[in-house]
């Protein structure tokens, strides 16, 4: 709006709203008024845009007006909150991870570097949970029953994937994964489902031999588009005793 308008109090006037979203200024004050009328998406989106609203006003507003929100793909995060890294690295032992909406790994800690692949060794755009488990040799090298696994994750992906149908990046990714892998093309046709979001997960590490992990995954309640993926030494083995005399070894050198 031009500088020249004098206000006496800070932001737009009914008036201006109404014309910078395109609709006319009795409708926009029936709206604003909460007369029983019915709203199109496209005229919220308009305000959604005007009022610069976050993805949280933007769902109350659609709550507001009984509509479904707009789908909301996010860019790919490269850094995590602080907090966030500091209850990775917290988990000294227990290799861990935090995932985007799309399966990008955005934030690890020394353990999972060491014991499964050295996530910063790899660019942002193939550090995918997908990508690296069917196409990073040495991570595929770690698992004796690579097969078993693979199909579990592929069938989480896909019910991830259920949630996101509008999100041209993942169809992108899936076209380009099937092409790369002849393994993910065949399996991802089987249109398998079947979820376990509690894994127990055996590997072979070069150094330090067979290791087990119980794998578990958490929503984190700050952002719900990511995951934090734990993998812990179950008691009475000897893993953890394993991993941390390897940390302590390489973090000397």
């Amino acid at each position: 709006m031009p500088d020249s308008i004098r206000r006496h109090t800070p932001g737009l006037r009914r008036e201006e709203v109404a014309a910078l979203a395109g609709i006319g200024l009795t409708w926009y004050t029936w709206l604003e008024q909460g007369r029983p009328i019915k709203v199109s998406s496209q005229v919220l989106k308009s305000i959604s845009r005007v009022l610069r609203l976050d993805r949280q006003e933007i769902i109350h507003l659609y709550t507001l007006a009984q509509q479904f929100p707009p789908s909301y793909f996010p860019d790919i995060q490269e850094t995590v909150d602080p907090m966030l890294q500091n209850v990775l690295d917290s988990l000294k032992y227990s290799p861990s991870m935090i995932l985007d909406i799309r399966w990008n790994i955005i934030a690890w800690n020394k353990a999972a570097e060491l014991i499964f692949v050295d996530y910063s060794k790899i660019n942002i755009c193939q550090r995918n949970q997908m990508q690296i488990m069917f196409m990073n040799d040495n991570y595929k090298a770690l698992f004796p029953d690579w097969e078993v696994y693979a199909k579990i994750m592929i069938a989480e992906f896909r019910v991830a994937c259920g949630k996101n149908v509008e999100d041209t990046w993942l169809l992108n990714f899936i076209k380009k994964l099937s092409f790369e892998s002849k393994e993910f093309k065949d399996w991802w046709s089987m249109h398998n489902i079947e979820s376990k979001p509690e894994i127990f997960k055996t590997i072979h590490h070069p150094a330090l031999g067979n290791l087990s992990f119980e794998h578990t995954s958490y929503l984190i309640s700050e952002d719900t588009n990511l995951k934090m993926h734990i993998n812990t030494a179950p008691p009475k083995n000897d893993t953890e005793k394993k991993v941390k005399a390897y940390l302590e070894e390489k973090m000397t050198m």
